[in-house]
């Protein structure tokens, strides 16, 4: 496979560009390169299996807990801190994350297995924030329609799980309960 050579005026605007102030660089590289939004989303499920989904009151069928992440902060904040503002539920976060880039859409998800903090507090989620209708705990033989971007996650940690990158899944598919419960 050949590459094509740059032409001379490319040459020109890249010997350039090397000389700009490091602010200048920076500002253009932020002007020209694409621009994406960054969310978390998390699949949380108790001891049984169950998984805990979300209602949106602006979008149809049902979702995972998450959001954007705010300027600065870790992916695995976020996410904690959304499951919390949704559903007032505390999670511990297992395993390794998946990521899902959506070019179409220009946006990264960070993507996130948790369990309840405390089995006795999870059947006390309830919806808390003015986007969210309802939340409720499903068995993934009997989860209703849901919103692309939560089926897309759920595949994602899928995949990271059977490829053995940090999976917490147990023999039946479901994330064990934290030490103290067992």
């Amino acid at each position: 496979m050949t590459s094509a050579s740059p032409h001379p005026w490319q040459r020109r605007a890249l010997g350039g560009y090397q000389h700009l102030p490091e602010w200048v660089r920076r500002w253009l590289a932020h002007r020209v390169a694409p621009s994406f939004t960054v969310g978390g989303l998390c699949v949380v499920e108790r001891a049984d299996g169950r998984v805990l989904l979300v209602r949106h009151s602006y979008r149809p069928r049902w979702g995972l807990p998450g959001g954007f992440l705010k300027r600065g902060e870790a992916p695995a904040d976020a996410v904690r801190r959304e499951v919390g503002e949704e559903t007032g539920l505390s999670v511990e976060l297992v395993g390794e994350p998946a990521v899902v880039v959506s070019p179409a859409w220009r946006r990264v998800d960070v993507i996130f297995r948790a369990r309840p903090s405390s089995e006795a507090q999870a059947d006390q989620a309830q919806p808390l924030s003015g986007e969210i209708e309802d939340v409720a705990w499903f068995a993934r033989d009997a989860l209703p329609e849901l919103q692309e971007e939560a089926a897309e996650a759920m595949i994602a940690l899928a995949r990271v799980d059977r490829s053995g990158l940090g999976s917490a899944a147990g023999p039946e598919g479901h994330v064990p309960p934290p030490p103290e419960d067992r």
